[in-house]
């Protein structure tokens, strides 16, 4: 059995349909205000309340740093951002580079070197992308020169296990939020690394072979056992939405 001592807590915190999907389909970003607008049309009256409320019961942990996964931001198949070669020493590059620190965090798993940051957050809560030790140089080089914090862990792919440990120990955080896509929120699951599960299912269906689910990734290995889950609160609202918390069962 795992343990969160030396990690933060993880809580998994998602909106999703009665179908499992988190988006209207995978070629959309919720940053997009149509989609955005197309996905919140069919929430209820409801599920604003019960958003507040999951939101009081994750806020008991005091979560300090929100987790997002690339895929947010671009679309699947886009590549590196395109930036010119840089004379700095790749160890130089490969090494943690927190220039600043804030109370709180905003946590983006950026391995490929993705996203063109153009917003780095405040003095409240700091843009922080988790890289590893392929992450192109030039977009290393281009996170320093813009004084965007970063945290290097894993070799080929960002190691989860390895970031949430960095987390703890170079930040101080101990509840870390996901609020990433399925991807990420697969990603952490296969690793055993989801403590909590907050979910607000809206009475709605979205469909489709590929739609984004609450956890997406590689399919359960051949006589693996599913992850068990403890129900700690379930609220239905006047209008059919449905709030849940569950709590990884590891015994």
């Amino acid at each position: 059995m795992p343990s969160t001592s030396t990690r933060p807590r993880v809580v998994v915190s998602v909106v999703t349909t009665a179908d499992g999907r988190v988006a209207p389909s995978r070629a959309e970003r919720l940053l997009d205000d149509d989609a955005n607008r197309r996905w919140r049309a069919v929430w209820p009256p409801d599920t604003a309340d019960l958003l507040a409320r999951r939101a009081e019961a994750v806020d008991r942990h005091r979560p300090t740093l929100v987790l997002e996964g690339s895929g947010t931001f671009v679309a699947d198949d886009d590549g590196p951002c395109e930036l010119p070669a840089t004379s700095v020493p790749a160890e130089e590059l490969r090494t943690d580079f927190l220039p600043h620190r804030t109370p709180r965090w905003f946590a983006v798993v950026d391995g490929r070197g993705r996203v063109p940051w153009t917003h780095k957050g405040d003095a409240e809560t700091s843009l922080l992308v988790v890289t590893c030790r392929s992450t192109p140089l030039p977009y290393l080089a281009h996170l320093r020169r813009e004084a965007i914090p970063y945290l290097v862990a894993g070799d080929d792919r960002v190691d989860l296990a390895a970031a949430l440990t960095a987390f703890r120990d170079r930040l101080g955080v101990e509840c870390v939020v996901s609020e990433a896509g399925g991807g990420l929120n697969g990603a952490l699951l296969r690793a055993d690394l989801v403590d909590e599960l907050h979910v607000v299912t809206v009475p709605a269906l979205v469909g489709g072979l590929g739609t984004p689910s609450v956890v997406d990734g590689p399919p359960l290995a051949p006589g693996a056992t599913p992850v068990r889950l403890r129900l700690v609160t379930a609220e239905v609202g006047e209008h059919g939405t449905i709030r849940t918390h569950h709590e990884v069962d590891r015994s």
